[in-house]
């Protein structure tokens, strides 16, 4: 495992790759890694003869306010799981390799950005859509490989990858649980013992959504109502949204079909945590 720090190194190593007979898998992460990156370099491995993984804390898709300066971050525990994995090169370039001094070019993020996290956190799509664009021309991969826990933003890059040509395949990979049904995420380690517990309402809410939609339950209305009683009965959260979604467009719909989003965030604490289910499905398998 080569670990490269900075945009020329990677730029050299990059033109000795060979595209025609090697397929290059990127795994982008803001590091801090825990079992549902790591199922993603897994996925890669299975479609990728080299996989790049990059850790990099993103400043502008933190909004003002939020955790960046005090988000999880340990190099060197990520290198040994990524040593473990197998991975070949990991990216881990500084702030002012990424945005150097007089950087001011941004990406305009697609209708799939509004509302939701959107409207939560502006102006994060366009530092995610910066970024993502960034490493995708630094990489130069076949495929890129996402969780489907953030689910708005997979549908925000996927959208920008197809609006702007982007020669790559992205690979959507399933939500990774701890065994109580958490989606697993580096912000899991703000949370105390009991904050931890109050955190399960969300999963439990929406699988309730989705047990709704299979006893003939179809408005998304009637849906969000019972979720919201759940949430409201436990001390200790704020909901943030709660919501039923085209899978594509998230825009809202008022009649649930399978393939549909249930989408949900909320604080426990002061801790953020998103989440999401598929009607029909309960958890979205691996797709390109």
């Amino acid at each position: 495992m080569q670990v490269v720090r900075t945009v020329t190194q990677w730029r050299s190593i990059r033109r000795s790759l060979s595209s025609q007979t090697q397929r290059i898998g990127l795994v982008p992460t803001m590091g801090f890694l825990h079992d549902g990156h790591l199922s993603l370099i897994r996925i890669a491995r299975q479609h990728c003869d080299i996989i790049v993984v990059t850790c990099f804390v993103n400043p502008t898709q933190f909004v003002p306010g939020e955790d960046f300066e005090r988000y999880p971050r340990d190099e060197n525990r990520d290198l040994a799981l990524l040593k473990q994995e197998g991975v070949d090169y990991v990216l881990l370039p500084g702030g002012d390799d990424i945005y150097p001094e007089g950087f001011s070019t941004s990406i305009q993020p697609p209708a799939s950005s509004q509302g939701w996290c959107g409207q939560s956190r502006p102006g994060h799509f366009q530092g995610v859509c910066t970024i993502v664009s960034i490493l995708f021309n630094l990489v130069q991969p076949h495929f890129a490989f996402f969780g489907r826990k953030d689910a708005q933003q997979c549908a925000v890059i996927q959208a920008m990858t197809r609006d702007l040509n982007f020669p790559i395949e992205i690979v959507l990979c399933p939500i990774v649980r701890e065994s109580d049904g958490l989606a697993m995420s580096s912000r899991n380690v703000y949370l105390s013992d009991e904050e931890r517990r109050r955190a399960l309402v969300l999963s439990k809410t929406l699988r309730l959504g989705l047990t709704l939609f299979q006893q003939g339950v179809v408005d998304s209305q009637a849906v969000l109502d019972e979720g919201k009683k759940q949430i409201q009965t436990m001390e200790g959260v704020r909901l943030d949204y709660l919501g039923v979604v085209n899978q594509n467009t998230f825009k809202s719909v008022s009649i649930i079909q399978p393939g549909n989003y249930y989408i949900g965030a909320m604080y426990v604490g002061t801790t953020r945590l998103i989440d999401n289910m598929v009607f029909g499905l309960g958890e979205a398998p691996c797709s390109e």
